[in-house]
């Protein structure tokens, strides 16, 4: 009677758990976009700003995805297509398709794809490309940064967008050229921008349609006429974007590049920006700045993504301009200093003295209007838009950031790549693969079932 009581119980318990794991199953099965990302870089986490994106979705996005089975990158294409996924399964607004281009080419010619390896983001008669090449970048070390996330919600919000963004890139004053700063460009352009190079010598004009004015890393001054002419275009509704280069001569020779500044407060006080803290990655004239409180930094301060100039000159706001209001964006530790004599700083003889300007210093500035507008972002420095320099640490988001709130765009997409490890591959011989085989799908299932055998003889026989 006891033994048939407690096999009784055993049963009934043994049920119980099975029931309530299947329950528990169900449960779970039925919290739509339910997971836990166990995974070290959170690799199946999408940001705050995707799943906002996604959420306010009301139009249908078809995805498809061309690939190519007899290229071996097996591991690029399950990263992207697991990442479609995500996407998938936040809105029902994304529908997937994955077409082999060997096995179906007449679909690839369809939608006018001639490489395996492509992202077609369509939305009725509009379309948008992302390759997969794009987006994997890798490290001397053999780890990669996966920009995915970035490009799939930038092609989304493009589709969906029907603003667009006109900005003018001036040129002729020795400023960086617009095939330097491609990943710049094409982020913009990704973002609803049109990007188009100006040179006011040759136009003799600011064109209607332009939204806001873009000076990287200017060498020369504007002449009179220029400075005239971007002046009247900043006094009425236009908008200014200036990040400034480097000119040895540049306390008597920017007269103009001066005075646009100082329109809205801003004093260029001369002063290369030095950071005696130096790093064995860095060197003095690497400033790494502390952020100021800014709807533009907030975001990189809480994630401690940083931003990195070179050659940064130091600013100051005065009163000058009591009609703006000078947010501060950048500035440096009170060890920092600012070398006035530029001759010495050539000479890499610099050391700080009574004429230089004492730290902290300010390096960039956010400036609104009385009916806090956005009206000017004005930088000392304008290396972190170089191809080279633009994907090291936060200086794409910091970029993309200020010329998003520069033209009100609240929800600019700036979303930072994932890290993932240097891919591992495992070469085995076909007997050890048997091997493998054996023990795991063979052996160790015979074993637990002959334990289990063994234990259930015991109880019975007892």
């Amino acid at each position: 009677m006891n033994k048939w009581i407690r096999g009784t119980n055993a049963t009934v318990l043994s049920i119980a758990v099975i029931g309530i794991f299947i329950i528990l199953t169900i449960f779970l099965h039925s919290l739509k976009g339910f997971q836990v990302d166990l995974t070290k870089n959170k690799n199946f986490t999408l940001s705050e700003q995707t799943v906002n994106t996604l959420k306010n979705l009301n139009q249908d996005i078809h995805v498809i995805a061309f690939t190519n089975s007899g290229d071996n990158n097996e591991f690029v294409t399950r990263q992207v297509t697991d990442m479609i996924q995500e996407y998938k399964k936040q809105s029902s607004k994304i529908t997937y398709d994955e077409y082999d281009m060997l096995k179906q080419p007449s679909m690839a010619k369809q939608y006018g794809v001639d490489q395996g390896g492509t992202l077609v983001f369509e939305m009725g008669t509009k379309k948008q490309n992302v390759n997969f090449y794009e987006l994997f970048v890798g490290q001397q070390d053999g780890s990669y940064t996966f920009s995915g996330e970035e490009k799939f919600t930038q092609a989304i919000t493009s589709l969906t967008s029907t603003e667009k963004h006109t900005v003018y890139m001036l040129s002729g004053h020795q400023e960086y050229p617009l095939t330097a700063m491609s990943i710049l460009r094409s982020s913009l352009e990704a973002a609803n921008y049109t990007v188009k190079d100006l040179n006011l010598y040759v136009e003799g004009k600011i064109p209607d349609d332009a939204q806001m004015l873009m000076l990287l890393g200017p060498q020369n001054d504007l002449n009179d006429k220029e400075a005239e002419l971007i002046k009247a275009y900043l006094k009425d509704k236009g908008k200014i974007y200036m990040a400034l280069g480097f000119d040895k001569d540049m306390a008597t020779k920017w007269k103009n590049i001066d005075a646009i500044m100082k329109t809205y407060g801003i004093q260029d006080q001369h002063a290369i920006a030095i950071e005696p803290k130096q790093t064995s990655l860095y060197d003095p004239l690497t400033i790494i700045p502390d952020y100021g409180s800014h709807d533009i930094t907030n975001k990189l301060s809480s994630n401690n993504l940083v931003t990195m100039l070179s050659l940064a000159v130091s600013l100051n706001a005065d009163e000058s301009a009591p009609d703006y209001t000078q947010s501060l964006l950048l500035k440096t530790t009170d060890k920092a200093y600012g070398e006035t004599d530029i001759n010495l700083l050539a000479q890499s003889k610099t050391k700080q003295d009574a004429t230089d300007v004492k730290g902290p210093l300010n390096l960039g500035y956010a400036i609104s209007n009385k009916d806090n507008k956005p009206k000017a972002v004005i930088l000392g420095g304008s290396t972190f838009v170089l191809d080279q320099d633009i994907q090291n640490q936060g200086n794409k988001d910091f970029a993309m950031n200020s010329i998003g709130w520069l033209q009100e765009q609240k929800d600019q997409i700036t979303i930072r790549p994932r890290q993932g490890d240097a891919f591992q591959q495992a070469m085995i011989t076909p007997s050890q693969a048997n091997t493998i085989f054996l023990v795991t799908i063979v052996f160790l299932p015979l074993l637990f079932l002959v334990i289990g055998g063994l234990i259930w003889w015991r109880r019975r026989r007892g």
